[in-house]
């Protein structure tokens, strides 16, 4: 399992069902349902926080503020400053574990020697994209949410990178790559973060399992034939690592070569010096 590694961001605790977490000076309790295990919550922020996420048995939730909360703040990873804040669905603008994946990115593209070109698809509040231009690359960064897009812009400021070569795009994912394909347009990296479930443009549910091959397909005929990666995220309980290593095996590297890699991504948990799983990543890279 990859760590991230973090000295804004703290996983103090977990146990039934929640995860007791420092977001810079603030310490959140959000659920998460893989924390099964009822150990004791020794620790005393468990009841000091600043707030919590309580899930609602008639589904949702809402947040519970025990301390004054500022509107929003911001944490620091390396080079990158982020935006936080409480939302909807107990999120906070940033996915800490995703870490690995940045500094992965950002590893191929500065021993490229060469320019280099990156999709980030389904790109959220911009992490990732935040640390390929601060890598050095130009990136086209697309995400169906305005407010999302948005975020991610003030990420970029707040990070020192608004004037970096980047386009951010309000779209589909599917439709702009169907664009791009028209287009002839390729990249030399893509990220890949699509959620478990969706709705489709006429309302059909749109489940990751069942649309992950043809969203890959889709994207072969972008990828440039100099290629450098392909990362792929997923928090899909019933996708493994070692599914979508697969897939991304058969699909990518018969044309490329390079090789292939997966993993479940994890944090470090302070209180019991074990790592909480959060995600599986699987990755094709060139050699």
């Amino acid at each position: 399992m990859r760590e991230a590694q973090w000295k804004d961001y703290e996983l103090i605790d977990c146990s039934d069902g929640e995860r007791l977490e420092r977001w810079g000076d603030i310490v959140l309790i959000r659920p998460d349902p893989q924390i099964i295990w009822q150990t004791p919550k020794k620790h005393p922020l468990w009841k000091k926080a600043h707030a919590r996420y309580q899930r609602s048995s008639s589904g949702g939730g809402a947040w519970q503020y025990y301390q004054t909360l500022p509107k929003s703040w911001t944490i620091r990873y390396h080079e990158l400053t982020f935006g936080i804040k409480p939302m909807g669905f107990k999120h906070t603008g940033v996915f800490p574990e995703q870490s690995v994946n940045w500094d992965f990115a950002a590893g191929k593209i500065k021993n490229a020697g060469r320019p280099v070109k990156v999709l980030n698809m389904f790109a959220y509040t911009g992490a990732a994209t935040l640390a390929c231009l601060n890598a050095g690359a130009s990136v086209c960064h697309v995400d169906a949410s305005k407010g999302m897009v948005q975020w991610a812009k003030e990420n970029a400021g707040l990070s020192g990178l608004a004037d970096k070569p980047v386009r951010w795009l309000v779209d589909d994912c599917v439709k702009f790559v169907q664009r791009e394909q028209r287009r002839g347009n390729t990249y030399d990296g893509i990220i890949m973060d699509p959620p478990s479930y969706g709705r489709g443009p006429g309302g059909e549910v749109w489940k990751l399992e069942e649309q992950l091959f043809s969203l890959v397909e889709l994207c072969l005929p972008i990828l440039s034939e100099n290629a450098l990666f392909f990362i792929l995220n997923s928090y899909t309980t019933g996708l493994s690592p070692s599914v979508m290593e697969y897939l991304l095996g058969v699909m990518l590297q018969k044309r490329f070569g390079g090789r292939t890699s997966s993993s479940e991504i994890g944090l470090h948990v302070t209180e019991s010096g074990l790592t909480l799983p959060c995600g599986s990543t699987a990755i094709w890279e060139s050699v």
